[in-house]
């Protein structure tokens, strides 16, 4: 894409304008293209519709990073039965075209909300969602990623999602046009597709032509501003890239069990994803792994998960949906009694090829660092113990009433620098202290360590959201009664508080 222009270019991507494509009227019960020629716009002089969605937390990782991940090399197929070869995930089909425009990162508002703020008229990328903006003028533009399910009953065959939904909030007379990221390959079919725009107002929805389209984005000419999403009609099989995200269950037992979802590279889908697992009776964590497939999605194609070693995996074999407009997302679930280190691997049935593949290993989870430390600290009480008993009777009885005078100080709320000392003995660990001792919920941490890049600061921001949870019982006593079980340095610090 041309950064002055802001048009998608590529000509070996055979980009179709809305001219050469014959716009149909923006209308949603539109179901075929009249191929005629004709142009035609839409027009609306509604407001632009307030939206009250709850937006969780990306998974994982924004399109700009897996842009990063995919690179510029080559494309490899590996056989579920050859040797293990190392594959970068990349679509030989899909470079990406935008390379000259201005990358820019938006600030992150509550409820998911992003803030970009641009000084001059140009073309800017957001790095966190790969919506490009081209504005004429000095603007603040607000805006986040909407769920498809949502809107489930204004897509009608034969028109399919093709990517996230957006509600964009600003001055509509300071866009010229707005870049959709798409979770397509085009590939060899650009010439059997047809994109559009579905553009919701007041509950209703009109299909509006773009201005071109590229093999990563489709750019729409700003006429209203609500959501808006872009959507394809196809003569020949979708290819979709797609990601797989993994959750563990997050409990006191030894087994492990975890959910595997299989989605399009799309940031509503995998945003549905995250909100379904946020609202789960059970406990996630994210394990964080290369999400992109080795090998595009096809709609119908039937895959199966397999595990190294065996594990039970229900089901064992899918047939692949794009499932962005259902309001249940789908997934499998793995489950092995013990702790150790495994395999998982995607193959597509069919040909036997891999799609995805990940390693996993307990220091993902750091299930064995918790065992550690519980360990640990048995064995320094017992080493403080017998040390004790080595000490003259006055000085025991010293410390005993040392110990019953406390009682007031137990009472007395915990402070900041009692916090930040406090993180800075954490361990690796953290993360499942926050969630299985401080009874934190992951998107908190998740959000937590999406704002800070130190570690330190991480963990005394997860400590800060337990005493912001807790209020009044936010005390040295409480934090050491949930802590019990924590590393032998913690305690001791713990205990000096007391």
């Amino acid at each position: 894409m041309s950064c002055g222009a802001g048009a998608a270019e590529g000509s070996d991507d055979h980009n179709v304008s809305s001219e050469e494509k014959g716009c149909p009227s923006p209308n949603l019960d539109t179901s075929k293209d009249s191929k005629s020629g004709e142009d035609s716009s839409s027009e609306s002089s509604s407001d632009s519709s307030d939206s009250d969605e709850e937006l969780g937390e990306a998974s994982a990782e924004g399109a700009s990073a897996q842009a990063e991940e995919w690179g510029d090399k080559e494309t490899h197929t590996e056989h579920f039965n050859s040797e293990c070869i190392k594959i970068e995930p990349h679509c030989q089909h899909c470079n990406a075209e935008n390379k000259h425009n201005e990358q820019v990162t938006p600030r992150r508002l509550s409820g998911g909300q992003f803030l970009l703020k641009v000084d001059t008229e140009g073309v800017y990328e957001c790095t966190e969602t790969g919506l490009i903006f081209e504005v004429n003028r000095k603007v603040d533009i607000k805006y986040c990623i909407l769920s498809w399910s949502k809107y489930a009953d204004l897509v009608v065959k034969p028109w399919a999602v093709g990517g996230p939904m957006f509600d964009v909030k600003c001055d509509p007379a300071c866009l010229t046009s707005i870049q959709f990221p798409h979770s397509l390959c085009l590939g060899r079919q650009d010439a059997n597709m047809t994109f559009r725009v579905l553009h919701v107002k007041n509950s209703e929805a009109s299909l509006e032509c773009p201005v071109d389209h590229s093999s990563t984005h489709v750019k729409w000419h700003v006429s209203s501003l609500s959501p808006v999403g872009p959507v394809i009609q196809s003569e020949e099989t979708l290819y979709h890239h797609g990601a797989v995200i993994l959750y563990k269950v997050i409990d006191q037992n030894p087994s492990l069990s975890f959910r595997v979802y299989i989605a399009t590279n799309n940031e509503s889908f995998i945003k549905d994803i995250a909100k379904a697992v946020k609202h789960s009776s059970k406990k996630f964590m994210k394990i964080d792994k290369p999400p992109v497939c080795l090998k595009l999605l096809q709609n119908g194609k039937k895959y199966r998960l397999v595990s190294e070693p065996e594990a039970d995996i229900t089901p064992e074999e899918i047939e692949f949906v794009d499932g962005s407009t259902l309001k249940l997302k789908s997934y499998i679930e793995v489950y092995l009694e013990q702790p150790m280190e495994f395999k998982l691997l995607l193959v597509e049935m069919d040909s036997d090829e891999i799609v995805w593949k990940a390693k996993l290993r307990e220091c993902d989870w750091v299930q064995h660092e918790q065992s550690q430390n519980v360990s640990k600290s048995s064995t320094s009480g017992k080493r403080r113990r017998k040390v004790s008993s080595t000490l003259p009777e006055e000085e025991i009885n010293a410390k005993r009433l040392k110990q019953v005078d406390t009682s007031d100080a137990a009472k007395t709320p915990v402070t900041d620098d009692q916090l930040i000392t406090l993180a800075g003995k954490l361990g690796k660990e953290w993360i499942k202290v926050a969630i299985v001792n401080l009874e934190l919920d992951i998107s908190d941490i998740d959000d937590i360590r999406e704002k800070n890049e130190n570690v330190t600061i991480c963990k005394f921001w997860m400590l800060k959201k337990w005493q912001e949870k807790e209020k009044s019982n936010a005390t040295v006593q409480n934090l050491h009664s949930c802590l019990k079980n924590v590393s032998a340095e913690v305690q001791d610090v713990l205990e000096g508080f007391l």
